[in-house]
């Protein structure tokens, strides 16, 4: 049997666009493949996520979808027909397809279960429901973006109440639910064929009119300070988010508790600058180092390396080492690094320096103004 897809988002069947979008976007995040790399069942639920969405998003699908299910939604389908058939099979009290129960009326059929008991199906999600999920930001250096880290964080963790368990309300206070007697759940359906449900009174909690918890202010959950360990992934940039599973709120009626996302903040370095996936670094070399060419060792985000410099290298040259720029956070190729030459000129240069400047200019004996006009 396909699966209800109003159960798939986690909403009601009267839920309301701006639900629908804010139940969407919050499942999506989750369940998002780059959030979830390699992750099959990740991407399986979010592809049936997304297609859950693009129905109950449009008004016509959806109507569709309320009235005849996924059938309705083929190509092909004539709605008129299929309500015609209805009408004949109610006056019939029978039909064509479905399975067949007993009800007040005779034998009937039906396109699905839920045609039975889509009210019972209905209340059981006002059950367990899912906690929200948080967000906590961390400031890194951009080292630690390219090498990725693993830091402890200080967080405010929300936990379940423990004088009220979670419920917001205060212990034994309001009184009991005239519907459901303080069971919690009802019985609907007729005959043998029939379901309990979370009564739609109380919300299954078994009493009303309860006073707010004294201790949680009627939240349900408290906050507790929590040292987390979290690993920052190699290549992260400013606004990426990470992922701590089940660290967010607590669910509701014994729901699983939502997510934590760490928000990251990337701080300057000093010396590198990034632009995307690159990395630049302006390295000081000597006026004899430019012109006659040179190895020197360069520091990189993994280690030194030897870099050869160029005879006749003017400031600002820019030579390329690849592989050393900022690692690809969905795997593939690593940035490049620049390295741009800076040449240092001698501030007190004394007669010595100028006597090696003179054979430098005597060598080359170029005015480098020789051409020079706009």
């Amino acid at each position: 049997m396909a699966k209800d897809i109003y159960a798939v988002l986690g909403v009601s069947r009267n839920a309301s666009q701006e639900e629908i979008k804010k139940a969407y976007r919050k499942l999506a995040r989750r369940y998002h493949p780059d959030v979830n790399p390699g992750n099959k069942e990740a991407e399986d639920r979010f592809k049936e996520i997304s297609q859950a969405n693009d129905i109950l998003s449009d008004s016509e699908k959806r109507k569709l979808y309320d009235q005849f299910g996924m059938e309705g939604l083929q190509a092909g389908f004539d709605a008129g027909q299929a309500r015609a058939q209805r009408a004949r099979s109610a006056r019939s009290g029978a039909g064509v397809g479905g399975e067949e129960f007993f009800t007040s009326g005779g034998f009937g059929r039906f396109s699905s279960f839920e045609d039975i008991f889509g009210d019972a199906l209905q209340g059981s999600r006002a059950g367990p429901q899912p906690g929200q999920d948080a967000e906590a930001s961390l400031d890194i250096g951009l080292l630690d973006a390219i090498r990725g880290v693993s830091t402890q964080v200080n967080i405010d963790h929300p936990v379940e109440c423990a004088t009220c368990g979670g419920s917001g309300e205060a212990p034994q206070s309001g009184t009991t639910c005239p519907q459901c007697q303080g069971r919690g759940h009802v019985k609907v359906g007729r005959g043998p064929m029939s379901l309990m449900r979370s009564c739609p009174q109380c919300g299954g909690r078994g009493r009303v009119n309860a006073s707010a918890c004294a201790t949680c202010g009627g939240g349900g959950h408290t906050l507790q300070r929590e040292r987390l360990t979290v690993h920052i992934p190699a290549g992260v940039d400013n606004g990426s988010r990470v992922r701590v599973a089940g660290k967010g709120t607590p669910g509701h009626a014994g729901g699983p508790p939502g997510d934590l996302y760490i928000v990251v903040q990337v701080r300057p370095h000093p010396l590198l600058e990034r632009r995307g996936s690159d990395l630049y670094l302006d390295v000081p070399v000597t006026v004899g180092e430019a012109a006659l060419g040179a190895s020197i060792t360069v520091p990189t985000p993994d280690g030194q390396v030897r870099v050869k410099i160029p005879a006749a290298s003017q400031s600002g040259t820019l030579l390329r080492i690849r592989g050393h720029g900022v690692p690809a956070l969905k795997g593939g190729e690593r940035g490049v690094l620049y390295i741009r030459v800076m040449v240092r000129v001698p501030v007190d240069g004394g007669e010595e320096v100028r006597a090696a400047i003179d054979r430098l200019e005597s060598a080359y004996g170029q005015n480098p103004r020789a051409d020079f006009r706009l």
